[in-house]
Parts: structure tokens; sequence; C-alpha cells
């Protein structure tokens, strides 16, 4: 009788299937993306005061041609162009650009973000930049990879030496705000600016900390699988994994020894 195939092959075989996929969807957004840089991109305001530009579209409009064909039973949550098969169990969820204001002013710290959630779990991130040529791309049970090499998160569990960044206080409500500022005297160093690009900065040990609120999904799902594969840990701000259902209140650290005193300050 032939031999069955053991449940960890074939899980081994499908997540190299994944990965391979996602950093063909990358190629593909970053080559929608790199013509629109410092050059005519179409700016608008969305309903919600945020950037757009004809580089988001494009680039979320290649992915999804891509999924469509060779993954026609899996959803898509994408920030330009909303949900298709959202209830399906395995979902990928898209921000072709996070960090619009960045692009926008040709600063090159944004990322496009692509990963893949099953039953609201991400499982699968990619960080990537298309005019530096980053990659980060990270998956449950394996360690992260930056442009190919082992990324690793470095060690620092007292606040006073540690680094953090946050996108821009503006972000913040204005509670989330003053819990923010609890933690800002705490450690070492704050820097601002940056979206994603903060994260894959963690996972390689550029720095030790990101904390951001009112997150949506795409804004986050890709970044745990970076950070955590990378030895880093991401939470929300009660220390709960991140998960579809989370209002996008996070914590990035690249060593969780600094968590629990992250999450005393900021709840003061």
């Amino acid at each position: 009788m032939p031999r069955s195939k053991s449940p960890i092959s074939s899980s081994r075989k499908k997540l190299s299937a994944d990965l391979a996929l996602a950093s063909r969807l990358a190629d593909a957004a970053g080559a929608a993306i790199r013509p629109y840089f410092r050059s005519a991109f179409g700016l608008e305001m969305k309903a919600d005061a945020t950037p757009v530009t004809l580089a988001d579209r494009a680039a979320e409009a290649a992915i999804r041609a891509i999924l469509d064909v060779e993954r026609p039973d899996e959803g898509i949550i994408g920030e330009e162009y909303g949900s298709t098969r959202e209830g399906a169990s395995r979902v990928w969820v898209l921000d072709p650009i996070d960090g619009t204001r960045s692009f926008v002013g040709g600063r090159p710290i944004f990322g496009t973000l692509i990963a893949l959630i099953e039953e609201g779990v991400p499982i699968l991130g990619l960080i990537d930049q298309p005019i530096s040529g980053e990659r980060w791309i990270g998956a449950a049970g394996q360690g992260t990879l930056f442009n190919g090499a082992r990324a690793n998160t470095r060690k620092c569990a007292a606040l006073a030496q540690a680094v953090q960044a946050t996108t821009s206080p503006a972000a913040f409500s204005v509670d989330h705000l003053r819990a923010f500022e609890r933690l800002v005297p705490a450690t070492r160093d704050t820097l601002y600016g940056g979206d994603c690009y903060n994260y894959g900065l963690v996972a390689i040990g550029q720095i030790d900390i990101v904390v951001e609120s009112g997150l949506k999904l795409h804004d986050f799902a890709a970044l745990v699988p970076v950070v955590e594969g990378a030895g880093g840990i991401m939470r929300d701000w009660q220390g709960n994994p991140l998960t579809s259902t989370s209002e996008g209140h996070v914590i990035a650290c690249g060593d969780a020894e600094l968590l629990p005193h992250i999450i005393e300050r900021l709840n003061g």
C-alpha cells in the first residue's frame, strides 16, 4: 500500500507554498508602486481623512489579481478594495502601502503588508519596502528572514535602556496619548515616524519597543509573525495575543521581559 503523507509533511509543504506566494505578491505590489514613487501619484483623501494614491490602488489590485486565480477559495481583506470571501477559514490581509503619508513625502519608510490568517490568527506575515529592497517575512513555527538571512531581536530587559518608536502622537486618542506619555520618560529614547518599518527594525534588533493604538487588522496582522518569528512578542495593551477581533492597541517588544513593565505604565 502507498504511504500516506504525514500531517507534518503536508503542513510544511503548504507553508512553503504560502511563503513563496507571499513573496510573489510582494514582488507584484512593488512593481506597481515604484513607478509612482516621487512622481505623479494622484493623491486623494478618503472619507476617513486618510490619504490614498494611485500606487495604493495599483498595488492592491495587482495582489488581488494573483490571489483570485491561485487561491480562489481563500478570503481577502484589503485596505483599498474591502473584503472578498471574508468568512473563509484562510484569509489574506493586505495593506498595499502602510505609511501612505511617508510615500507621498518621498520617504522610503513605508511598506507593503501581506498577512495570512487562519481562523482569525495571523500565521504568516511579510513587510516589504520596495524602494530600498528590504523584506521581512515570518511564519508560525519558523524564524523570520530579513532579505533571506535570519532576523533576531536584541536582548533588552530594562525599560531604562530601551529605544521605542511610534508613528505619531497625533495617531493616539486623548486617553491613549496620556497612557503613552507615561511610558516615554521610562525609556532611553523615543523615535517618531515609521509606520510598519518600525516593527521591521524591532525584528532586526535596531529598536526595542513599538506602541500604537487604533490600528486596523490590515495594519497589524502581518507584523505579528515577523516580530515573533525574530524572537520578540506582540500583544494588545492588556497583554492578550493579537487576532482578527483585537481592537488594534498594540505593543511590540524585542525582549518579552519588557512587556509587563510597558503594560503597567500604559494602564497607569
